[in-house]
């Protein structure tokens, strides 16, 4: 349950909440075109979406989208206590208080994705950022519009500098490019790329159990086959018509380790690489 709730407003729209809880308890996060930062002062709770459960644990943080339904956070431990700090991303505010350009990090990225959640892990800067907060929570009648615009931009700087940017980025940039990509395209953008299986499930905001029974459903095949099926007939292309080594071609069709590349080539042409390259070579 909550046992205090306190929030802070900017142009007449929740900025700001702090929120402790004693657990059992769960939090559903409403429908809206928005964005929500939350981090766990102390104790942990657990996100959920699907059957998607991550675990965030004290000092660690989440960022989620909220344009689907489903979304929580919940602890059902018994007598486990927390703190919670939420800042919402409204995207009418953040047009406002960027009036010129949005920065890099409102700004839709290369790649595709309907990414709609991340976990943050520990960070120094954001967490005395977050600390520098609760000031305002106990002294509320020195808060003021342009103080909290500057404690907007702030932590959008911060978020900037983490390590997770690239994954905040596709989740807060969505909120100015409402296109939602189809699974076929996310899978087709990402087919050469190194990313494994939870990630491309990641990037179609699905689980991989339920990624796995959608790709059935479109490719009528697993997923690892085809793609690295796809792989490897590039793979040929490329030994034909580029002169760039064998390694680098490898990791342009997505393969992470030349050693699988090579078994995977042979298991499937029964020639190596090289002498796949060689004997193209000759018969031109």
């Amino acid at each position: 349950m909550i046992t205090d709730y306190k929030k802070i407003d900017l142009f007449g729209k929740t900025f700001i909440q702090k929120v402790d809880v004693k657990s059992p308890f769960e939090f559903t996060f409403p429908v809206a075109e928005q964005a929500c930062f939350l981090y766990m002062l102390t104790g942990e709770i657990q996100y959920q979406f699907d059957d998607i459960h991550t675990d965030i644990p004290n000092r660690h943080s989440l960022l989620l989208n909220c344009v689907n339904s489903g979304n929580h956070i919940h602890n059902s431990s018994t007598n486990s206590k927390g703190e919670l700090v939420i800042i919402t991303f409204h995207p009418d505010i953040l047009k406002k208080i960027y009036e010129r350009e949005l920065p890099l990090l409102l700004q839709p990225g290369n790649k595709v994705t309907n990414q709609l959640s991340g976990k943050i892990n520990n960070d120094f800067l954001i967490h005395k950022y977050i600390e520098g907060l609760l000031f305002y929570f106990e002294n509320p009648a020195l808060v003021n519009d342009e103080i909290l615009i500057l404690k907007l931009k702030e932590i959008i700087l911060l978020l900037s500098q983490t390590q997770e940017a690239e994954t905040i980025q596709a989740i807060l940039s969505q909120l100015f490019s409402p296109t939602a990509y189809t699974f076929k395209q996310i899978i087709e953008a990402n087919l050469f790329s190194q990313a494994s299986i939870e990630e491309l499930a990641q990037k179609t905001n699905l689980s991989v159990s339920s990624f796995k029974r959608e790709f059935k459903k479109l490719y009528d095949n697993s997923p690892a086959h085809y793609i690295k099926t796809k792989r490897l007939e590039r793979a040929t292309e490329l030994l034909l018509i580029s002169d760039e080594r064998v390694t680098t071609i490898a990791f342009e069709c997505g393969f992470n380790d030349l050693a699988n590349f090579n078994k995977s080539f042979q298991e499937k042409y029964n020639t190596t690489p090289t002498n796949y390259r060689s004997k193209l070579n000759k018969e031109m």
